[in-house]
């Protein structure tokens, strides 16, 4: 009982050394100075945030995959895993490079959420709404991965937009988790569906999903 003991906490400070919690005490601003207001209906979208508790993993995969986000590798793959993420997260600033060396043989879905940081709402929506996502997410996460302030907000930024990222933030506290980066998978070899929060290298991320 103690050896096991012993692993589980191991376990648990290799995950707190590869994700991002907010500090004690603070709470990330549903919105930003820089955000625009949103007009009623896009407030509806973002219903959620008094949703019940995901209660098992196949729902929580299945409700990952109605998240918005953008999609890296093959687009027909039959291996999916999606990443919720923070644009101010150093940890997923390192697990985006690291997927990218495996990014011909999974498909990944990147979905922001405001979960950190108050302009992590304007920034997520930012590389959401831009022409090239994963262009805009290489300069956000290369930013944040040495020590910068991350992608500079769009000008303008669509409600519906805000929305979506707001939505994805409500869907990611439905997942019971307090860190990310978040992956929710399922190993296409012994059909177990998960959840791993924290940094994997790019061989572990195939190893989640049986590739």
């Amino acid at each position: 009982m103690q050896r096991r003991l012993f692993a589980l906490t191991a376990l648990a400070s290799l995950i707190g050394l590869s994700a991002c919690q907010k500090p004690a005490g603070t709470t990330a601003s549903p919105a930003s100075a820089n955000a625009p207001a949103t007009t009623p209906t896009a407030a509806a979208s973002t219903a959620g945030a008094n949703d019940p508790a995901i209660s098992t993993a196949q729902d929580a995969y299945v409700l990952a995959a109605t998240g918005n986000g953008f999609s890296t590798g093959p687009i027909m793959s039959s291996h999916t895993a999606y990443v919720f993420f923070d644009t101010t997260c150093p940890h997923c600033a390192h697990l985006w490079q690291n997927a990218q060396a495996v990014a011909g043989q999974l498909k990944v879905v990147w979905i922001p959420v405001a979960f950190l940081r108050p302009q992590s709402l304007s920034q997520g929506a930012t590389i959401l709404s831009a022409a090239d996502p994963i262009a805009a997410m290489n300069e956000n996460e290369a930013s944040v991965a040495n020590h910068g302030n991350g992608i500079t907000v769009a000008a303008s930024l669509d409600d519906e937009v805000i929305a979506k990222v707001k939505a994805n933030t409500s869907m990611f506290k439905q997942l019971n988790s307090d860190s990310v980066p978040l992956i929710v998978y399922r190993n296409g070899k012994t059909g177990e569906v998960g959840q791993h929060a924290g940094a994997v290298t790019g061989p572990e991320l195939l190893a989640l999903v049986g590739l």
